[in-house]
This record gives C-alpha cells, sequence and structure tokens, in this order.
C-alpha cells in the first residue's frame, strides 16, 4: 500500500503547481488582449517570452508524476488523478501556446488601422482567459459539474469564431488588396478557437479525474 501521508504530499504540491500554471497562461492571454488593444510590441515580447516559464511548469510536473507513479505505488484514485494533471498541465500548455499566437498578431495588425473584427478576437480571448481560471479552479474543487460549466464557455468562442470567418471572407472578397492582413485575422481566431477546445480537453480531464469516465465535452 502507498503511504497516504505522502500520497496527500505529492497531490498538494501537483494542485500547487497547476494552480501557478493556470495563473501564468491567463496572465499571458491578459497580457497579450492588451498588446493587442493597444498595439504594444514590447507587451507582446514579453508574452512570447514568459511562455517558456509555462513550459518549464510543464516538464516539470511531468518529471514529478513520473517519480510519483514508479515510486509510490498509487491506487486507482491516485492514478485517475495523476493523469488528470498530466492532461491539465498539457492542454494548459497549449493555451498558453495560443496566447503566444495572438501577441504574434500585433505586428501584423499594427501595420494599418485595425479591422473591427480585431474586437470579436479580443472577446474570444477573453472568454479563454475566463475558462482557463474555471477550469483549473474545478480542478482544484474536484467538482465535476463545475468543469461542465466551464466547457460550456466555449460555444461563446465557437460563435464569435464562425461570425468572424463570415465576416472576413466578405472582406477579402470586397477589399482583395487586404487579403494579407485578413488571412492574418483568420488565422489568429483559429489559434483562439482552439484555445477554448484545449481548455475543454481540461475540464474532460476533471471529469475523468472524480467520475472514472471519459467525458466528450466539445458535443
Amino acid at each position: 500500500m502507498p503511504d497516504r501521508t505522502h500520497m496527500d504530499r505529492e497531490r498538494e504540491k501537483l494542485d500547487r503547481d497547476l494552480l501557478d500554471m493556470g495563473t501564468r497562461v491567463e496572465e499571458q492571454i491578459e497580457k497579450a488582449r492588451r498588446a493587442m488593444r493597444e498595439l504594444d510590441a514590447e507587451l507582446a515580447r514579453e508574452v512570447k517570452e514568459g511562455d517558456r516559464a509555462v513550459d518549464a511548469l510543464q516538464i516539470a510536473l511531468g518529471d514529478r508524476v513520473a517519480v510519483v507513479i514508479a515510486t509510490q505505488a498509487p491506487v486507482a484514485q491516485d492514478v485517475r488523478e495523476l493523469i488528470a494533471a498530466l492532461k491539465m498541465a498539457d492542454n494548459l500548455e497549449r493555451a498558453g501556446d495560443h496566447a503566444v499566437h495572438l501577441a504574434k498578431a500585433v505586428k501584423k495588425f499594427a501595420e494599418e488601422p485595425p479591422f473591427r473584427q480585431v474586437e470579436r478576437l479580443d472577446r474570444m480571448a477573453a472568454a479563454g482567459s475566463a475558462m482557463v481560471r474555471g477550469a483549473v479552479d474545478a480542478y482544484l474543487a474536484r467538482d465535476p459539474q463545475a468543469a461542465r460549466r466551464v466547457a460550456a464557455m466555449d460555444d461563446a468562442i465557437d460563435g464569435e469564431h464562425k461570425a468572424l470567418v463570415e465576416e472576413v471572407l466578405t472582406l477579402m472578397r470586397e477589399r482583395p488588396e487586404q487579403a494579407e492582413r485578413a488571412a492574418k485575422l483568420l488565422s489568429t481566431s483559429g489559434f483562439l478557437e482552439r484555445l477554448g477546445d484545449h481548455v475543454t480537453n481540461a475540464c474532460e480531464a476533471v471529469v475523468f479525474m472524480v467520475e472514472g469516465r471519459h467525458v466528450d465535452l466539445n458535443e
């Protein structure tokens, strides 16, 4: 039998690591939003540099889980929590990558007066930021119903993405000289749409951890 005291300590450490990681990713998204609103290239650069810390946290958490599995003979509930922690970290790291993609778009959008569709990108990023916070809170509370509510927020991101695509395709037909910038809008919107998908995947990990079953919250 594993040492429950030690396992409990390891779980607490994982919780702290995931809280730290989620907080950093949320901060990254918010900083990228501000960089876009203010067309601040220096702030965008900070987002790109800050991604290294998120990546390092993911690697460290994975190493910690590997050591626990190898040394503590975890029981079924422990294994689910360890797997969920890995899935949470993986999807948070990918959400952080999409904050970087948003920051990288700032230079392109700063070259000329922004399209109104940039406001849609900001709303998508705001929803993604709230989802990250909610998913981590659901994980820490071991609350699968909260995770489901967070996953449902992805519908708003999907709706904004669909509307933006339709608007931008119309724009490209009417103003073909803006095709390059319009394409950047589409790609950036696609990244933010995937950000929501990754947080939804993190919510699925919470449900698996608590209920012991796989669910598809992307439906």
